[in-house]
Protein backbone atom coordinates (compact mmCIF):
# COMPACT_ATOMS: atom_id res chain seq x y z
CA UNK A 1 0.00 0.00 0.00
CA UNK A 2 1.39 3.63 -1.19
CA UNK A 3 1.72 5.66 1.47
CA UNK A 4 0.28 9.02 1.59
CA UNK A 5 0.70 12.53 3.10
CA UNK A 6 -1.26 16.07 2.60
CA UNK A 7 0.84 19.03 3.75
CA UNK A 8 -0.88 22.56 3.45
CA UNK A 9 1.37 25.55 3.05
CA UNK A 10 -0.60 28.11 5.42
CA UNK A 11 0.38 31.28 4.09
CA UNK A 12 0.08 34.35 6.33
CA UNK A 13 0.27 38.10 7.70
CA UNK A 14 1.53 38.18 10.84
CA UNK A 15 1.82 41.54 12.93
CA UNK A 16 5.22 42.07 14.77
CA UNK A 17 4.76 41.62 18.74
CA UNK A 18 1.13 41.11 18.24
CA UNK A 19 1.63 37.15 19.95
CA UNK A 20 -1.69 36.52 21.22
CA UNK A 21 -3.09 37.54 17.63
CA UNK A 22 -0.70 35.90 15.67
CA UNK A 23 -1.82 32.74 17.55
CA UNK A 24 -5.62 33.11 16.70
CA UNK A 25 -4.52 33.93 13.31
CA UNK A 26 -2.57 30.69 13.25
CA UNK A 27 -5.32 28.52 15.08
CA UNK A 28 -7.45 29.90 12.41
CA UNK A 29 -6.23 29.34 9.43
CA UNK A 30 -5.01 25.25 11.31
CA UNK A 31 -8.70 24.46 11.39
CA UNK A 32 -9.48 25.59 7.63
CA UNK A 33 -6.66 23.55 7.14
CA UNK A 34 -8.12 20.64 8.90
CA UNK A 35 -11.54 20.44 7.28
CA UNK A 36 -9.19 19.70 4.08
CA UNK A 37 -8.29 16.51 5.57
CA UNK A 38 -4.03 17.60 6.10
CA UNK A 39 -1.64 15.44 7.75
CA UNK A 40 0.49 18.85 8.47
CA UNK A 41 0.36 23.07 8.64
CA UNK A 42 3.15 24.41 7.60
CA UNK A 43 3.67 28.55 8.99
CA UNK A 44 5.88 30.98 7.60
CA UNK A 45 9.13 31.43 10.07
CA UNK A 46 8.58 33.39 13.48
CA UNK A 47 5.07 33.44 12.52
CA UNK A 48 3.86 33.52 16.53
CA UNK A 49 6.35 36.76 17.15
CA UNK A 50 5.92 38.08 13.32
CA UNK A 51 9.39 38.99 11.66
CA UNK A 52 11.57 40.42 11.94
CA UNK A 53 10.80 40.60 15.49
CA UNK A 54 14.30 42.78 16.06
CA UNK A 55 15.39 43.72 19.66
CA UNK A 56 11.75 43.20 20.80
CA UNK A 57 12.81 39.59 21.03
CA UNK A 58 15.36 40.05 23.62
CA UNK A 59 12.57 41.25 26.09
CA UNK A 60 11.94 38.20 28.70
CA UNK A 61 8.09 38.96 29.12
CA UNK A 62 8.15 38.86 24.87
CA UNK A 63 10.25 35.53 24.91
CA UNK A 64 7.28 34.13 28.04
CA UNK A 65 4.44 35.18 25.28
CA UNK A 66 5.94 33.74 22.50
CA UNK A 67 6.17 30.38 24.52
CA UNK A 68 3.07 30.36 26.13
CA UNK A 69 1.36 30.91 22.66
CA UNK A 70 3.13 27.97 21.07
CA UNK A 71 2.16 25.76 24.42
CA UNK A 72 -1.41 27.16 23.77
CA UNK A 73 -1.50 25.85 20.60
CA UNK A 74 -0.33 22.29 20.99
CA UNK A 75 -3.80 20.91 22.60
CA UNK A 76 -5.32 21.66 19.26
CA UNK A 77 -3.21 18.62 17.40
CA UNK A 78 -4.54 16.33 19.81
CA UNK A 79 -7.06 14.88 17.45
CA UNK A 80 -6.13 17.18 14.02
CA UNK A 81 -3.18 17.36 12.09
CA UNK A 82 0.05 18.29 13.42
CA UNK A 83 1.56 21.51 12.91
CA UNK A 84 4.96 23.27 12.63
CA UNK A 85 4.99 27.30 13.62
CA UNK A 86 8.05 29.27 13.76
CA UNK A 87 8.74 31.30 16.99
CA UNK A 88 11.38 32.33 18.83
CA UNK A 89 12.61 29.77 21.45
CA UNK A 90 14.36 30.15 24.79
CA UNK A 91 16.94 27.10 25.70
CA UNK A 92 19.04 26.97 28.18
CA UNK A 93 20.49 30.72 27.93
CA UNK A 94 20.48 30.80 24.42
CA UNK A 95 17.73 31.99 22.36
CA UNK A 96 16.82 30.58 18.70
CA UNK A 97 15.07 30.82 16.03
CA UNK A 98 13.04 27.83 15.61
CA UNK A 99 10.60 25.82 14.17
CA UNK A 100 8.23 23.89 16.38
CA UNK A 101 6.39 20.69 15.41
CA UNK A 102 3.41 20.41 17.67
CA UNK A 103 1.91 16.61 17.09
CA UNK A 104 -0.61 14.90 19.27
CA UNK A 105 -1.64 17.52 21.43
CA UNK A 106 2.25 18.63 22.78
CA UNK A 107 5.24 19.98 21.66
CA UNK A 108 6.99 16.73 20.06
CA UNK A 109 10.08 18.65 18.82
CA UNK A 110 11.70 21.26 17.67
CA UNK A 111 14.34 22.54 15.11
CA UNK A 112 16.86 25.86 15.40
CA UNK A 113 18.08 27.92 12.45
CA UNK A 114 21.85 26.84 11.31
CA UNK A 115 22.74 30.26 9.72
CA UNK A 116 21.99 33.49 10.82
CA UNK A 117 21.86 36.10 7.94
CA UNK A 118 24.15 38.91 8.77
CA UNK A 119 23.43 41.32 5.80
CA UNK A 120 21.19 43.17 3.90
CA UNK A 121 18.15 43.95 6.56
CA UNK A 122 19.09 40.97 8.18
CA UNK A 123 21.19 41.37 11.37
CA UNK A 124 20.06 37.95 13.07
CA UNK A 125 23.01 36.84 14.53
CA UNK A 126 22.61 40.14 17.15
CA UNK A 127 19.74 38.83 18.45
CA UNK A 128 19.44 34.71 18.23
CA UNK A 129 22.05 32.11 18.56
CA UNK A 130 23.10 29.49 15.98
CA UNK A 131 21.81 26.38 16.28
CA UNK A 132 22.83 22.95 15.60
CA UNK A 133 23.00 21.86 11.92
CA UNK A 134 19.59 19.95 12.05
CA UNK A 135 18.60 16.48 11.79
CA UNK A 136 15.69 15.42 10.29
CA UNK A 137 12.25 14.75 12.19
CA UNK A 138 10.59 11.49 12.25
CA UNK A 139 6.90 12.03 11.46
CA UNK A 140 3.76 9.18 11.97
CA UNK A 141 2.18 9.06 8.96
CA UNK A 142 -1.34 7.40 9.17
CA UNK A 143 -0.53 3.85 8.22
CA UNK A 144 2.00 4.51 10.99
CA UNK A 145 4.49 4.25 8.70
CA UNK A 146 7.39 6.95 9.70
CA UNK A 147 8.29 10.13 7.13
CA UNK A 148 11.83 11.68 8.37
CA UNK A 149 11.19 15.19 7.19
CA UNK A 150 14.23 18.08 6.85
CA UNK A 151 13.58 20.95 8.68
CA UNK A 152 15.05 23.81 7.49
CA UNK A 153 14.47 27.85 8.73
CA UNK A 154 14.66 30.51 5.62
CA UNK A 155 18.53 31.22 5.42
CA UNK A 156 19.42 27.21 5.91
CA UNK A 157 18.18 26.98 2.46
CA UNK A 158 20.71 29.43 0.91
CA UNK A 159 23.42 27.41 1.48
CA UNK A 160 24.64 23.94 0.89
CA UNK A 161 25.75 22.55 4.13
CA UNK A 162 21.98 22.01 5.71
CA UNK A 163 20.25 20.55 3.08
CA UNK A 164 23.53 18.08 2.33
CA UNK A 165 23.82 17.08 6.08
CA UNK A 166 19.63 16.26 6.34
CA UNK A 167 20.12 14.19 3.54
CA UNK A 168 22.60 12.37 4.19
CA UNK A 169 21.07 11.89 7.74
CA UNK A 170 18.06 10.30 5.73
CA UNK A 171 16.06 13.19 5.18
CA UNK A 172 13.34 12.14 2.66
CA UNK A 173 11.23 15.70 2.03
CA UNK A 174 12.79 19.62 2.64
CA UNK A 175 10.43 21.88 4.89
CA UNK A 176 11.30 24.93 4.88
CA UNK A 177 9.27 27.76 6.66
CA UNK A 178 10.34 31.78 5.50
CA UNK A 179 10.59 34.98 6.23
CA UNK A 180 11.70 36.02 3.23
CA UNK A 181 11.41 39.69 1.68
CA UNK A 182 10.51 41.23 -1.36
CA UNK A 183 12.71 42.82 -3.89
CA UNK A 184 12.21 42.82 -7.46
CA UNK A 185 14.68 39.99 -8.04
CA UNK A 186 13.95 38.02 -4.95
CA UNK A 187 11.60 35.17 -6.75
CA UNK A 188 14.11 34.54 -9.16
CA UNK A 189 16.96 34.26 -6.58
CA UNK A 190 14.55 31.66 -4.27
CA UNK A 191 13.56 29.28 -7.03
CA UNK A 192 17.87 29.25 -8.08
CA UNK A 193 18.47 28.44 -4.36
CA UNK A 194 15.55 25.83 -3.87
CA UNK A 195 16.22 24.23 -7.14
CA UNK A 196 19.74 23.80 -6.37
CA UNK A 197 19.04 22.08 -2.87
CA UNK A 198 17.01 20.24 -4.98
CA UNK A 199 19.59 19.01 -6.91
CA UNK A 200 22.04 18.48 -4.30
CA UNK A 201 20.32 16.30 -2.41
CA UNK A 202 17.34 14.75 -4.90
CA UNK A 203 15.22 15.67 -1.96
CA UNK A 204 11.33 17.81 -2.58
CA UNK A 205 11.06 20.62 -1.23
CA UNK A 206 8.25 22.68 0.47
CA UNK A 207 9.24 26.40 0.37
CA UNK A 208 6.41 28.32 3.06
CA UNK A 209 6.73 32.21 2.84
CA UNK A 210 5.31 34.84 5.01
CA UNK A 211 3.23 37.60 3.26
CA UNK A 212 2.87 41.65 4.52
CA UNK A 213 4.15 44.45 4.92
CA UNK A 214 6.34 45.13 8.74
CA UNK A 215 7.65 48.85 8.65
CA UNK A 216 10.37 49.33 5.68
CA UNK A 217 9.92 45.26 4.60
CA UNK A 218 7.22 43.95 2.31
CA UNK A 219 7.43 40.01 2.53
CA UNK A 220 5.57 38.27 -1.22
CA UNK A 221 4.56 34.88 0.22
CA UNK A 222 4.64 33.11 -3.28
CA UNK A 223 5.34 30.02 -1.83
CA UNK A 224 6.14 26.99 -3.91
CA UNK A 225 6.76 23.07 -3.80
CA UNK A 226 9.38 21.59 -6.30
CA UNK A 227 9.23 18.12 -6.51
CA UNK A 228 12.15 15.73 -6.68
CA UNK A 229 12.64 16.33 -10.56
CA UNK A 230 13.04 20.39 -9.84
CA UNK A 231 9.22 20.30 -11.46
CA UNK A 232 7.29 23.47 -9.56
CA UNK A 233 4.41 21.05 -8.33
CA UNK A 234 2.33 24.06 -5.92
CA UNK A 235 2.54 28.17 -6.06
CA UNK A 236 0.51 30.11 -3.94
CA UNK A 237 -0.31 33.79 -4.56
CA UNK A 238 1.73 36.51 -4.40
CA UNK A 239 0.95 39.72 -1.80
CA UNK A 240 -1.86 38.06 -0.30
CA UNK A 241 -2.87 35.38 2.62
CA UNK A 242 -3.18 31.68 1.16
CA UNK A 243 -3.49 28.52 1.81
CA UNK A 244 -2.34 25.66 -0.49
CA UNK A 245 -2.96 21.86 0.33
CA UNK A 246 -0.51 19.52 -1.40
CA UNK A 247 -0.93 15.58 -1.80
CA UNK A 248 2.45 13.74 -1.59
CA UNK A 249 2.58 9.81 -2.26
CA UNK A 250 5.44 7.65 -1.43
CA UNK A 251 7.21 5.84 -4.78
CA UNK A 252 9.86 3.56 -5.65
CA UNK A 253 12.11 7.12 -5.93
CA UNK A 254 10.85 8.50 -2.76
CA UNK A 255 8.11 10.92 -2.12
CA UNK A 256 6.65 13.11 -4.96
CA UNK A 257 3.54 15.70 -4.84
CA UNK A 258 0.70 15.58 -6.97
CA UNK A 259 0.72 18.53 -9.50
CA UNK A 260 -1.50 21.60 -7.08
CA UNK A 261 -2.44 24.77 -7.67
CA UNK A 262 0.18 27.33 -9.04
CA UNK A 263 -0.79 30.83 -9.33
CA UNK A 264 0.50 32.50 -12.78
CA UNK A 265 3.57 34.32 -12.25
CA UNK A 266 3.72 38.49 -12.25
CA UNK A 267 5.76 40.53 -13.98
CA UNK A 268 8.10 42.95 -12.80
CA UNK A 269 6.36 45.82 -13.02
CA UNK A 270 3.11 43.99 -11.16
CA UNK A 271 5.55 42.95 -8.44
CA UNK A 272 6.34 46.07 -7.54
CA UNK A 273 3.41 47.54 -7.30
CA UNK A 274 2.09 45.02 -5.53
CA UNK A 275 4.65 45.62 -2.56
CA UNK A 276 4.04 48.81 -2.39
CA UNK A 277 0.09 48.39 -2.44
CA UNK A 278 0.62 45.79 0.37
CA UNK A 279 3.07 47.53 2.49
CA UNK A 280 0.85 50.76 2.70
CA UNK A 281 -1.83 48.95 3.82
CA UNK A 282 -0.44 46.88 6.38
CA UNK A 283 1.46 49.90 7.99
CA UNK A 284 -1.59 52.41 7.93
CA UNK A 285 -3.59 49.05 9.57
CA UNK A 286 -1.04 47.07 12.19
CA UNK A 287 -0.34 51.22 12.90
CA UNK A 288 -4.00 52.13 13.78
CA UNK A 289 -4.38 55.28 11.34
CA UNK A 290 -8.03 55.45 9.82
CA UNK A 291 -6.41 56.73 6.83
CA UNK A 292 -3.97 58.81 4.77
CA UNK A 293 -3.58 62.45 3.67
CA UNK A 294 -1.05 64.07 1.18
CA UNK A 295 -0.44 66.81 -0.89
CA UNK A 296 -1.22 66.25 -4.76
CA UNK A 297 1.17 68.94 -6.43
CA UNK A 298 -0.17 67.97 -10.24
CA UNK A 299 3.27 65.93 -10.54
CA UNK A 300 3.66 62.61 -11.30
CA UNK A 301 5.37 61.25 -8.05
CA UNK A 302 2.48 62.48 -5.40
CA UNK A 303 -0.17 61.14 -8.48
CA UNK A 304 1.02 58.03 -7.92
CA UNK A 305 1.46 58.08 -4.22
CA UNK A 306 -2.62 58.88 -4.10
CA UNK A 307 -2.90 56.24 -6.79
CA UNK A 308 -1.33 53.69 -4.67
CA UNK A 309 -3.06 54.74 -1.33
CA UNK A 310 -6.59 54.47 -2.92
CA UNK A 311 -5.82 51.15 -4.37
CA UNK A 312 -4.55 50.10 -0.62
CA UNK A 313 -7.21 51.70 1.59
CA UNK A 314 -10.23 52.14 -0.87
CA UNK A 315 -10.80 56.05 -2.17
CA UNK A 316 -12.73 56.93 1.01
CA UNK A 317 -9.64 56.53 3.33
CA UNK A 318 -7.73 58.99 1.46
CA UNK A 319 -7.46 62.90 1.66
CA UNK A 320 -5.83 64.87 -0.76
CA UNK A 321 -4.83 68.53 -0.48
CA UNK A 322 -3.81 71.25 -3.48
CA UNK A 323 -1.59 73.68 -1.59
CA UNK A 324 -0.90 76.38 -4.62
CA UNK A 325 1.73 79.55 -4.15
CA UNK A 326 2.35 81.70 -6.87
CA UNK A 327 4.23 79.38 -8.64
CA UNK A 328 1.42 76.59 -9.15
CA UNK A 329 0.65 76.91 -12.73
CA UNK A 330 -2.90 76.69 -13.56
CA UNK A 331 -2.29 73.33 -15.63
CA UNK A 332 -0.68 71.70 -12.85
CA UNK A 333 -3.89 72.62 -10.49
CA UNK A 334 -6.07 71.23 -12.90
CA UNK A 335 -3.91 67.96 -12.65
CA UNK A 336 -3.99 67.52 -9.12
CA UNK A 337 -7.77 68.16 -9.16
CA UNK A 338 -8.30 66.08 -12.14
CA UNK A 339 -6.47 62.89 -10.54
CA UNK A 340 -8.19 63.38 -7.46
CA UNK A 341 -11.16 62.85 -9.04
CA UNK A 342 -10.22 59.90 -11.14
CA UNK A 343 -9.40 58.22 -8.28
CA UNK A 344 -12.43 58.87 -6.35
CA UNK A 345 -10.89 60.69 -3.01
CA UNK A 346 -11.28 64.16 -1.23
CA UNK A 347 -9.64 67.30 -2.14
CA UNK A 348 -9.52 70.35 -0.76
CA UNK A 349 -7.41 73.86 -1.76
CA UNK A 350 -5.09 75.87 0.79
CA UNK A 351 -3.09 78.47 -0.63
CA UNK A 352 0.00 78.81 1.30
CA UNK A 353 0.72 82.22 -0.38
CA UNK A 354 -0.39 83.96 3.08
CA UNK A 355 2.04 82.05 4.66
CA UNK A 356 4.88 82.42 2.78
CA UNK A 357 4.41 86.10 2.50
CA UNK A 358 4.15 86.14 6.07
CA UNK A 359 7.58 83.98 6.84
CA UNK A 360 9.33 86.04 4.11
CA UNK A 361 8.29 89.08 5.50
CA UNK A 362 9.44 88.13 9.08
CA UNK A 363 13.01 87.19 8.24
CA UNK A 364 13.08 90.01 5.90
CA UNK A 365 14.91 92.03 7.84
CA UNK A 366 17.95 89.53 9.09
CA UNK A 367 18.10 89.02 4.80
CA UNK A 368 18.32 92.23 3.82
CA UNK A 369 20.99 92.91 0.74
CA UNK A 370 20.99 88.80 0.13
CA UNK A 371 19.31 87.58 -3.34
CA UNK A 372 16.73 85.16 -3.17
CA UNK A 373 17.93 81.14 -3.47
CA UNK A 374 16.54 77.64 -2.47
CA UNK A 375 16.04 79.72 1.70
CA UNK A 376 12.70 80.80 -0.62
CA UNK A 377 12.44 77.85 -2.01
CA UNK A 378 12.20 75.89 1.14
CA UNK A 379 9.97 78.06 2.58
CA UNK A 380 7.50 76.98 0.48
CA UNK A 381 8.04 73.30 0.76
CA UNK A 382 7.89 73.88 4.58
CA UNK A 383 4.76 75.82 4.87
CA UNK A 384 3.22 72.83 2.69
CA UNK A 385 4.43 70.24 5.54
CA UNK A 386 3.06 72.31 8.09
CA UNK A 387 -0.07 72.38 6.80
CA UNK A 388 -0.30 69.01 5.78
CA UNK A 389 0.82 67.90 9.66
CA UNK A 390 -1.54 70.07 11.04
CA UNK A 391 -4.17 68.45 8.73
CA UNK A 392 -3.24 65.04 9.61
CA UNK A 393 -2.73 65.90 13.64
CA UNK A 394 -6.64 66.95 13.75
CA UNK A 395 -8.38 65.11 11.36
CA UNK A 396 -6.03 61.79 12.19
CA UNK A 397 -4.99 60.44 9.07
CA UNK A 398 -0.96 59.31 8.25
CA UNK A 399 0.42 61.89 6.59
CA UNK A 400 2.32 60.59 3.14
CA UNK A 401 5.46 61.71 1.81
CA UNK A 402 5.69 61.23 -1.97
CA UNK A 403 9.25 61.77 -3.26
CA UNK A 404 11.26 58.75 -4.79
CA UNK A 405 14.47 57.45 -4.51
CA UNK A 406 15.92 59.31 -7.39
CA UNK A 407 15.39 62.50 -5.67
CA UNK A 408 16.36 60.98 -1.86
CA UNK A 409 19.91 59.49 -3.25
CA UNK A 410 20.78 63.28 -4.22
CA UNK A 411 18.94 65.33 -1.74
CA UNK A 412 17.05 66.98 -4.09
CA UNK A 413 13.87 67.48 -1.28
CA UNK A 414 13.58 69.51 1.87
CA UNK A 415 13.40 68.57 5.50
CA UNK A 416 10.93 69.26 7.34
CA UNK A 417 9.33 70.50 4.02
CA UNK A 418 7.97 67.77 1.33
CA UNK A 419 9.92 65.16 3.30
CA UNK A 420 7.45 65.34 6.24
CA UNK A 421 5.27 62.32 7.18
CA UNK A 422 4.70 59.19 8.65
CA UNK A 423 5.74 57.11 5.37
CA UNK A 424 6.85 57.14 1.86
CA UNK A 425 5.19 55.46 -0.65
CA UNK A 426 8.01 55.40 -3.17
CA UNK A 427 11.02 55.80 -1.27
CA UNK A 428 12.84 53.12 -3.21
CA UNK A 429 11.23 54.05 -6.32
CA UNK A 430 13.58 55.40 -8.78
CA UNK A 431 12.00 57.96 -10.85
CA UNK A 432 11.85 56.11 -14.36
CA UNK A 433 9.79 53.48 -12.47
CA UNK A 434 7.75 55.95 -10.82
CA UNK A 435 7.00 56.87 -14.91
CA UNK A 436 6.63 52.80 -15.67
CA UNK A 437 4.36 52.23 -12.67
CA UNK A 438 2.04 55.11 -13.45
CA UNK A 439 1.85 53.78 -17.14
CA UNK A 440 1.18 50.32 -16.04
CA UNK A 441 -1.67 51.58 -13.36
CA UNK A 442 -3.27 53.47 -15.88
CA UNK A 443 -3.99 50.31 -18.24
CA UNK A 444 -5.86 48.93 -15.72
CA UNK A 445 -7.12 48.23 -11.61
CA UNK A 446 -4.81 45.57 -10.15
CA UNK A 447 -6.00 42.72 -8.67
CA UNK A 448 -7.00 42.73 -5.15
CA UNK A 449 -6.62 46.62 -4.60
CA UNK A 450 -9.58 48.89 -3.73
CA UNK A 451 -9.36 51.93 -6.42
CA UNK A 452 -11.00 52.42 -9.07
CA UNK A 453 -10.44 50.36 -12.95
CA UNK A 454 -8.90 52.36 -15.71
CA UNK A 455 -6.79 55.24 -15.89
CA UNK A 456 -6.01 57.09 -12.90
CA UNK A 457 -3.21 59.77 -13.79
CA UNK A 458 -3.96 62.60 -15.96
CA UNK A 459 -2.00 62.08 -19.15
CA UNK A 460 -0.62 65.13 -18.75
CA UNK A 461 0.72 64.64 -15.93
CA UNK A 462 2.74 61.97 -17.27
CA UNK A 463 4.24 63.84 -20.10
CA UNK A 464 5.03 67.18 -18.85
CA UNK A 465 8.77 67.70 -17.50
CA UNK A 466 8.84 67.01 -13.67
CA UNK A 467 9.47 70.15 -11.54
CA UNK A 468 9.41 71.13 -8.33
CA UNK A 469 7.75 74.77 -8.86
CA UNK A 470 9.32 76.76 -6.23
CA UNK A 471 10.56 79.42 -8.66
CA UNK A 472 9.63 80.59 -12.00
CA UNK A 473 10.12 78.39 -15.12
CA UNK A 474 11.83 75.44 -12.63
CA UNK A 475 12.26 72.29 -14.21
CA UNK A 476 14.15 69.10 -12.64
CA UNK A 477 16.65 68.99 -14.90
CA UNK A 478 17.59 72.60 -13.97
CA UNK A 479 19.33 70.90 -11.20
CA UNK A 480 19.71 67.62 -11.89
CA UNK A 481 20.76 65.23 -14.91
CA UNK A 482 18.14 63.93 -17.00
CA UNK A 483 16.51 61.15 -14.61
CA UNK A 484 17.32 58.27 -17.26
CA UNK A 485 21.02 59.57 -16.63
CA UNK A 486 20.48 60.03 -13.51
CA UNK A 487 18.87 56.26 -12.48
CA UNK A 488 21.78 54.92 -14.38
CA UNK A 489 24.75 56.84 -12.21
CA UNK A 490 22.63 55.67 -8.98
CA UNK A 491 21.95 52.22 -9.57
CA UNK A 492 25.70 51.76 -10.45
CA UNK A 493 26.52 53.38 -6.97
CA UNK A 494 23.76 52.44 -4.93
CA UNK A 495 22.59 48.64 -5.97
CA UNK A 496 26.14 47.64 -7.80
CA UNK A 497 28.39 49.92 -5.45
CA UNK A 498 30.57 50.32 -7.98
CA UNK A 499 33.30 53.44 -8.51
CA UNK A 500 33.20 56.54 -10.36
CA UNK A 501 35.64 55.25 -12.77
CA UNK A 502 34.08 52.11 -13.65
CA UNK A 503 30.68 54.52 -14.25
CA UNK A 504 32.65 56.84 -16.92
CA UNK A 505 33.80 53.71 -18.52
CA UNK A 506 30.57 52.28 -19.15
CA UNK A 507 30.27 55.90 -20.66
CA UNK A 508 28.55 57.82 -18.36
CA UNK A 509 30.26 61.49 -18.66
CA UNK A 510 32.66 62.07 -15.85
CA UNK A 511 31.40 65.32 -14.45
CA UNK A 512 27.79 63.82 -14.75
CA UNK A 513 29.00 61.11 -12.31
CA UNK A 514 31.27 63.13 -9.64
CA UNK A 515 28.25 65.55 -9.69
CA UNK A 516 25.89 62.81 -8.67
CA UNK A 517 28.35 60.87 -6.22
CA UNK A 518 28.84 64.01 -4.49
CA UNK A 519 25.05 65.00 -4.04
CA UNK A 520 24.63 60.85 -3.05
CA UNK A 521 27.14 61.51 -0.13
CA UNK A 522 26.15 64.78 0.92
CA UNK A 523 22.55 64.05 1.04
CA UNK A 524 23.36 60.77 4.10
CA UNK A 525 21.76 63.27 6.75
CA UNK A 526 18.69 64.01 5.04
CA UNK A 527 17.93 60.30 4.35
CA UNK A 528 18.62 58.99 7.88
CA UNK A 529 15.81 61.49 9.01
CA UNK A 530 13.02 60.19 6.41
CA UNK A 531 10.11 58.67 7.25
CA UNK A 532 10.20 54.70 6.45
CA UNK A 533 8.77 53.22 3.13
CA UNK A 534 8.97 49.73 1.54
CA UNK A 535 11.70 48.36 -0.21
CA UNK A 536 11.65 46.94 -3.92
CA UNK A 537 14.83 47.08 -4.93
CA UNK A 538 17.68 44.82 -3.83
CA UNK A 539 19.31 47.82 -1.76
CA UNK A 540 17.27 50.31 0.43
CA UNK A 541 18.22 53.48 2.02
CA UNK A 542 17.79 52.25 6.09
CA UNK A 543 18.53 48.72 6.55
CA UNK A 544 19.46 47.67 3.36
CA UNK A 545 22.23 50.92 3.21
CA UNK A 546 23.86 52.17 6.23
CA UNK A 547 26.50 55.15 5.58
CA UNK A 548 28.07 56.99 8.25
CA UNK A 549 26.40 61.05 8.20
CA UNK A 550 30.21 62.34 8.73
CA UNK A 551 31.97 60.73 6.11
CA UNK A 552 35.32 62.01 4.03
CA UNK A 553 35.81 59.05 1.54
CA UNK A 554 34.93 59.79 -1.81
CA UNK A 555 34.42 57.30 -4.35
CA UNK A 556 37.41 56.87 -6.38
CA UNK A 557 38.95 53.77 -7.56
CA UNK A 558 42.64 53.16 -5.72
CA UNK A 559 45.68 53.37 -7.71
CA UNK A 560 48.03 51.13 -8.11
Amino acid sequence: MTATLRIALAQIDPTVGAVADNAALIMHVYREAATQDVDLVVFPELGVAGYPPEDLVLKPAFQRACRAAVEGLAPATADGPAMIVGTPWLDGDKLYNAAVVLADGAIATWRAKHVLPNYGVFDEVRVFAEGPIPGPVPFTLRDGGIVRLGVMVCEDMWVEDVAEALGECGAELLLVPNGSPFDVEKSEVRLQQAVARVTETGLPLVYVNQVGGQDELCFDGASFVLDGDRTLKAQAASFRSDLVVTEWAQGAAGWSCAPARIEPPLDRLETMYGALVLGLRDYVAKNGFPGVVLGLSGGIDSALSAAVAVDALGPERVHTLVLPSRYTSPASLEDAEGCARALGCRVDRMDIEPAVAALNETVAPLFAGRAPDTTEENIQSRVRGILLMAVSNKLGPMLLTTGNKSEMSVGYATLYGDMAGGYSVLKDVYKTAVFELARWRNRGRPAGTLGPDGPVIPERIIQKPPSAELAADQKDEDSLPPYDVLDGILHGLVEEEQHVEELIERGFEADVVRKVVNLLDLAEYKRRQAPPGVKVTQKAFGRDRRYPITNAFRHVRPKG
